[in-house]
């Protein structure tokens, strides 16, 4: 998706709200605020217990929201320095950084992490996430291979207790670097508002996001070195899709339930055109609101990083888990000390098999 095909889609709609806006509202207490000073050390403090800077904030020491407050600790601290980041009147980019220079890198990383949320459905496809001390994860191995080790039974005297044996996977998973360089010249900033602003940010969030689920994609079909790429199932004629195909595919889940199934755009055009998925009610949803249905009770996802002959069937519940060894975060020291003129975006993040069977793979082409 292009930043012109992003900035006029749903996904940044409603999304325009100004802290300032609701000040009127009553009840923010700036009493705390008033007596905290944004600085690099502060950023540094928040970096050294693993926080960020609005969770420093939210810390009882410094500025805990009260329940209900109709502003959080940041946006207090915005509207203390007279920010507006929407509304009628935004405060324009040169103002926000002549004013309060070391607020912008707490307002880039939430408004990143904003657009993040516009792409929700990496959370549905990860079984858990899970946050490391180093660059370096041992998956678990859960053996499935013969159900009858722990299937529920009874036990006579002297029987053996069913098992579940879990143990470690021979190779542990690299959690590599990933960043994104964000260059700007003051002069193609300085004029522009913070509402514009963040509607880039908001874009660099979500194309961070899909690439996190093209990774996730490429963990299912490679494996995450364990010698565990996903199963696959050829269709019944290649080089063609149909409704049958897609039935085999859910009857492998046994013991699992095919929750979600994820393609390539054009193996979801061939789904939602198949016949038997030409329900009328279903099409006037998906006219409507652009909602795709779900064919089989199945969450559709799309991601283009899939081969366009593969459809990939999951139990997302049980089949991948996401690994973070740093959270996103953005440059402070330059965004501060030199106003902006660049900013590198980083996160440490892989991803990881947990049970192989949660994943079978559907070939059309073979």
């Amino acid at each position: 998706m292009s930043f012109d095909e992003f900035i006029t889609s749903g996904f940044v709609r409603g999304m325009s709200r100004d802290v300032n806006d609701n000040i009127a509202a009553g009840g923010v207490d700036f009493g705390r605020a008033k007596d905290i000073v944004i600085s690099r050390d502060l950023y540094l403090e928040a970096e050294g217990r693993g926080m960020s800077l609005t969770e420093l904030l939210e810390t009882p020491e410094y500025d805990q929201s009260a329940e209900g407050s109709a502003l959080d600790a940041f946006e207090r601290q915005l509207a203390l320095a007279g920010i507006r980041i929407g509304g009628k009147r935004p405060s324009t980019v040169e103002m926000f950084l002549q004013g309060s220079p070391a607020l912008m890198p707490e307002f880039m990383l939430r408004e990143i992490r904003r657009g993040m949320s516009m792409r929700p459905e990496l959370n549905s496809l990860i079984a858990n996430s899970t946050n490391i001390a180093s660059n370096r994860y041992t998956p678990f191995f859960i053996d499935t291979s013969s159900t009858a080790r722990f299937s529920l039974r009874p036990i006579g005297d002297g029987a053996d207790v069913p098992q579940l044996l879990v143990s470690e996977q021979q190779h542990a998973v690299n959690v590599p670097d990933y960043g994104l360089a964000l260059k700007a010249s003051y002069k193609s900033l300085r004029y522009r508002t913070t509402a514009q602003f963040r509607v880039l940010l908001w874009f660099i969030g979500f194309r961070l996001q899909t690439d996190k689920i093209g990774l996730l994609v490429n963990t299912l079909i490679n494996g995450d070195g364990n010698n565990n790429p996903v199963s696959k199932i050829n269709s019944a004629t290649t080089g063609v899709l149909t409704y049958d195909d897609l039935i085999t595919l859910w009857a492998q889940f046994d013991s699992f339930e095919m929750n979600t199934m994820i393609c390539h755009v054009d193996n979801m055009k061939n789904i939602l055109t198949l016949a038997e998925f030409k329900d009328p009610l279903a099409g006037f949803k998906f006219q409507s609101t652009g909602e795709v249905f779900s064919p089989l009770g199945a969450k559709l996802v799309r991601s283009d990083e899939t081969p366009t002959d593969l459809i990939i069937g999951l139990d997302s519940r049980f089949a991948v888990e996401q690994v973070i060894a740093q959270p996103l975060t953005v440059e402070f020291d330059k965004v501060i000390e030199q106003r902006f003129e660049e900013a590198v975006i980083s996160e440490s993040v892989t991803f990881a098999r947990v049970i192989q069977e949660a994943a079978v793979a559907l070939d059309t082409t073979f």
